[in-house]
């Protein structure tokens, strides 16, 4: 659609009941057009599961608009991503991802020390670390200290069983199809974020060492501890190493620890997100699954000239 300036895509959750004229409303209150809308392609595995439309639209007020979508997805528990045109037209090589509450629907810190008979203790800490309350390198520390002693078993049974987030098996599939090198940048820890990169085919993972001696874990920190700024330096080096540009890169994340490699990707996205969070990414996918990375991505040709 070679008039258009920026693209929303509609993400409907199945059984959700969703008026698609709203989103043209919001569009029109702001003095733009819509120019095109279609139902797009999800994969077969989820699609009695959700919906996605894009909508081709002249937006003449971006801020104004976004605030109007988001008001529709919280009111209808929708997501509505407005993209502008080059947004669209990127074509990204590099997805790097958080873990923990992102790939995986749990803390693993938590669920350690829960085991270890300190769960309540170090759930309160983990959350006002993810909410950007406290100095995530000393909350880290704090909580591994109460791991000490934990044994080692522990670790191995989580990674067993982990609750994986709904759509990761068609988003993975999808993004090395396109070609994308896909990154584990994990606050968490290294062995589950290396039992994610065998079931799932993640190229590269970086995340905090787990030390353990005599089969039980020390409770002692091994630098570096993989922190907001770390991971911000982790995707700009992973692009450097892959040679291309970090606007060719995607960063997804959930806490404030993710909010650095999300400001400095081409395409940051909120998943799941704690609302400072949110509230700090024009990108969120709220209420559907990680297969909603993948409709953010714009195809060969669907602005006409690009």
């Amino acid at each position: 659609m070679s008039g258009a300036t920026h693209v929303i895509v509609l993400m409907v959750p199945g059984g959700t009941q969703f008026e698609l004229q709203s989103v043209e409303q919001a569009v029109i209150a702001g003095g733009g057009a819509v120019l095109d809308y279609r139902a797009m392609p999800v994969p077969v595995t989820l699609s009695a599961s959700r919906a996605v439309h894009n909508f081709w639209i002249d937006c003449p007020d971006e801020a104004g608009l976004s605030r109007r979508l988001r008001d529709l997805s919280d009111r209808h528990r929708v997501d509505l991503a407005l993209q502008p045109r080059a947004m669209r037209t990127c074509r990204y090589r590099l997805a790097a991802f958080d873990m923990d509450s992102t790939l995986i629907d749990c803390e693993v810190i938590d669920e350690l020390a829960a085991v270890a008979g300190v769960g309540d203790e170090v759930a309160a800490i983990t959350a006002s670390a993810m909410r950007g309350e406290v100095d995530f390198d000393e909350s880290f520390r704090t909580r591994l200290a109460l791991l000490k002693g934990l044994n080692a078993e522990a670790v191995e049974v989580l990674a067993d069983r982990l609750p994986i987030k709904e759509g990761l098996q068609e988003m993975t599939t999808t993004l090395r199809a396109r070609g994308m090198t896909l990154a584990i940048f994990s606050g968490g820890f290294l062995p589950i974020a290396k039992r994610l990169q065998q079931d799932f085919g993640f190229d590269e993972v970086v995340a905090n060492a787990l030390e353990i001696e005599g089969g039980m874990v020390t409770g002692a920190v091994i630098p570096p501890i993989v922190n907001r700024e770390y991971k911000a330096m982790a995707l700009q080096a992973m692009a450097d190493k892959l040679g291309i540009g970090v606007e060719q890169t995607i960063a997804v994340g959930d806490g404030a620890n993710d909010l650095s490699m999300m400001a400095l990707a081409g395409l940051g996205v909120a998943f799941h997100a704690k609302p400072t969070v949110r509230a700090a990414s024009p990108i969120e996918v709220t209420y559907g699954g990680l297969d909603g990375i993948c409709y953010l991505l714009g195809s060969e040709g669907e602005f006409g000239t690009d």
